[in-house]
Formats: structure tokens, sequence, C-alpha cells
């Protein structure tokens, strides 16, 4: 009889845990899995909503908490971060002894996760890797995963082969589509009425999504840009305007204290330090449209037939449907993409987009493989050359 295989999967903000909630889900539940959660990064920290909580309260336990201390969002305080991370994870690991990580994205916590992970010869399953963010210094730490990961399950086909272009083993990327897509599909959401009882704020006859993150590679260019969409906004008291939290990147604190300014001075908005996925996506489901800089505008919006105004260059090189406007972070090209969105010509064709993410079904894919793939020398890698023509 084959041993259990134990799979620990690493968590460190609201948005990734929200991605992965129905893999843990999928691993808890299938027969010779076992799941171990290790969490760290925003989930611990207060300031940004104590997310943590929110795994408890889906059923699963927190096996191990890697506290990295996001006191600040200086270089040299995400740096200092990034070390307690590696230490901690490593620890953490050693005590877990998984035989495999599952990890996503391009966040510094996770990296700091793998990181140990691949010296201590532990495998790691990689998701959503072979996307490009040209504005965001996550881009690179995404392509230093793939290089430290066994296993990749990417979102598309273009996607798959970038991580086949940096040298992985093409018989162990896995094209499974967007796993943000599962949630709209499985999560029991809040119809309008009940979602402005959870808010406490009427969506009113216009509403947008609003959330905009730290442009990374941009530097103290990202207050600019958030002032001038907050101009924008200022110029439109009929819309309702629900606002989430920037991440806890460099600079993210103090986007977060320009938001809390612009609300306090206007009735029509209000901010969420964390609404979880069930109110965020139900918020995604009841408004008009997304705006800012965030990866669901891309990925969740087009599913649930809404338009996205993606504002600036940290999306930049990623898959964008039809349904995303891409636009200056400047006022007056911010306000022209919002009348765009609005308009009833774009609105009709919302209905027929196609998602260049797939359809759902992700986790479910993504734990079929996990329950099923040798994991016998996996950790020793070859460099797949692809032939380049001379």
């Amino acid at each position: 009889m084959s041993r259990t295989r134990r799979i620990c999967v690493v968590t460190g903000s609201r948005a990734e845990y929200g991605l992965l909630r129905w893999v843990m889900a999928g691993i808890r539940e299938r027969a010779g899995l076992e799941l171990r959660t290790l969490v760290t990064g925003m989930h611990l920290s207060e300031h940004f909503g104590a997310t943590w909580s929110e795994i408890e309260a889906d059923g699963f336990a927190i096996d191990e908490r890697v506290d990295i201390q996001l006191g600040g969002d200086t270089a040299s305080d995400i740096g200092r971060s990034m070390g307690l991370g590696t230490i901690g994870c490593a620890d953490a690991l050693a005590r877990l002894k998984p035989d495999l990580l599952v990890a996503l994205g391009d966040r510094y916590e996770i990296f700091a996760a793998v990181s140990p992970a691949l010296i201590a010869r532990i495998p790691v399953a990689h998701l959503h890797g072979g996307e490009v963010t040209e504005g965001a210094y996550d881009d690179a730490l995404r392509h230093a995963l793939t290089k430290m990961s066994h296993l990749h399950f990417v979102a598309a086909e273009e996607y798959r082969r970038r991580v086949i272009q940096l040298g992985e083993d093409p018989r162990h990327v896995f094209n499974v589509g967007g796993l943000g897509l599962d949630n709209l599909e499985l999560l029991p959401l809040f119809d309008r009425a009940a979602l402005e009882r959870e808010l406490g704020f009427e969506l009113g006859a216009k509403s947008l999504l609003v959330t905009f993150h730290p442009v990374t590679l941009d530097g103290p260019d990202s207050a600019r840009q958030m002032r001038e969409l907050l101009a924008a906004l200022h110029d439109r008291p009929d819309t309702r305007l629900v606002f989430t939290m920037p991440n806890a990147d460099s600079d993210g604190r103090a986007l977060g204290e320009l938001v809390r300014e612009f609300v306090a001075g206007h009735a029509n908005a209000r901010v969420f330090t964390s609404l979880g996925q069930k109110k965020y996506l139900s918020c995604l489901r009841a408004v008009d449209g997304v705006v800012g800089n965030s990866s669901s505008g891309l990925i969740e919006a087009p599913a649930a037939r809404k338009g996205t105004v993606n504002i600036g260059s940290r999306q930049q090189g990623r898959l964008k449907a039809a349904s995303v406007i891409d636009c200056a972070p400047d006022r007056a090209a911010i306000s022209r993409a919002i009348d765009t969105l609005y308009t009833a010509d774009f609105q009709r064709t919302l209905a027929t987009v196609a998602n260049p993410y797939g359809t759902p079904g992700a986790a479910r894919r993504v734990v079929d493989v996990l329950a099923d793939v040798p994991l016998d020398g996996l950790t020793r890698k070859k460099f797949h050359d692809i032939g380049f023509a001379t």
C-alpha cells in the first residue's frame, strides 16, 4: 500500500489564498493526500486585516505561522521581511516534512518559502507561472520561482510555452486555466441586497470596484498615479466607489493613506482592508466595472462579464480579454476610459467576451496531477533546450 502524500500549501496574502482555496479543499478531500498549511505575510498582519482568520473560517487548520513583521514598506523593510520569511519558513518546513510544497504567484513572501524548500530538496509545484507583469518586481520573482520549482500549473497556453522557454521540462508543465474562475463557479455569492447589508453601503445606480496596487518598478511615481486616479474619481460624485486596500509592497502604506483621505472626504466612497473572496466577488458581480491595476480585473472580471479599466504598466504583458480597457495613469485618460466602460456599445460586448484564462475547474485539474505524478527524482532537473535556429 502506497504511503499518504503530504502536501504543504503556502499562502501569504488574501488574494493568493482566494486562488488556492479550492486546491486546498481538493487536497484535503482526496484519498491518499494529506494537507498541511504554512501561513505567512499579510495574513498575519493586523494592518492588512489579519486574514488568517478567513482561512480558519473556511475550515482549514493552520499548521505553521511565519510572521515576517510587515512593519513598513521601504525597500529595506521588505528585504528584511524576506530574510525573516526565509528563516521562519526553513524552520517550518523542517517541522512539517512535506513531500511536496505548493506555491502560487510572484510575491516576495512566496520566494522566501520556496528558496529553503529548494535547499531542503522538497519538490515544489508552482501555480500561475509564465505570466508577465512588466511594471512590478514581482515579474522577476515569478520567473525565479519557476526555476526553483519542479511542477508547473499555468493559466494559458502562451504561459505554458514561456515556462518551457525558461528551460522547464514540457512533461511537467500543465495548462489548467485560471484558478480565480473556480471561485465564481463554486462560491455561493451574495445577491445585491445582501451584499449591501454586508458592506453597510448602498451601491446606487452607478458603482465601481477600485483596487490600485503599487507599481513597484516605478518607485515614488506610484503615489502620483494614485493621485491621478483619485482625481478622476473625484469628478464622479454620482458613482458609488468600493475601494480595497493596496498590497504590502513598496509604498503600499502611502497609497493606502491616500485612499483613506479620499474616502473620508467623499460620502459616495467606502474602503475595506479586506473584503474576503465572497464579498469581493459579490461586489464584482454587482458593480458596473473594475478600476485599477489588479490582476482580478484581467482574470475574474471577464468571467463575471464586467469591464475593466486597467491603469498604467503594472499588468503590462499579461493576456487581456476585450473587456479590458488599458489607459495611461493620468486623470484625463482614466476618465475617458471610465466613460468608455459606461457606453452602451461597450456594455453590449461583455456578454460574448472570450476569457483567455479558460474555464472553471483549474483546482480539480491541479489536484489530479498532485495525486498521481511520480515524485521520485523530481528535484534533479535538466535544462530543457528548445533548439533555437542558428
